[in-house]
């Protein structure tokens, strides 16, 4: 009887929380698994609850395995993103350094020319002053 009755509480508590997440058709849904499976036993196994289930164990184990993966594969995305950026940051210095060395060679461009234009004014007096005029 007590489990008869396990079954009928599980119906109404799985067609409450069904009509609460899915509306009707969610209220039909949950009270048809609750009434069969009891409340949180599986369903047609009345002997093995939530409790005494003999793969949790197993299901744990998986779980942590799962977690350490998926920790060990962010660890990874971390140190990838770490030599991106250093990557990036190298890439940038020397782009710095290659501006750097063009506003030099301009600059320096820049004054040969102005001292070209002076030597070309004191080679036109030079000139003007050697044929006489």
């Amino acid at each position: 009887m007590g489990n008869i009755l396990g079954n009928i509480i599980g119906g109404i508590a799985g067609a409450a929380t069904g009509l609460i997440e899915g509306g009707p058709v969610g209220a039909a849904a949950g009270g048809i698994n609750g009434l069969v499976n009891g409340g949180n036993d599986p369903s047609g196994l009345p002997n093995i609850s939530s409790s005494t289930d003999p793969t949790l164990p197993i299901t744990q184990a998986m779980d942590q395995a799962y977690e350490l993966e998926n920790l060990q594969l962010q660890g990874e995305e971390m140190r990838h993103q770490v030599a991106m950026q250093i990557q990036s940051q190298q890439f940038n210095d020397v782009q710095d350094e290659k501006a750097e060395q063009m506003r030099e060679i301009n600059t320096l461009r820049e004054v040969s020319m102005k001292q070209r234009e002076a030597d070309d004014k004191i080679v036109k007096e030079f000139i003007k002053t050697a044929g006489g005029e």
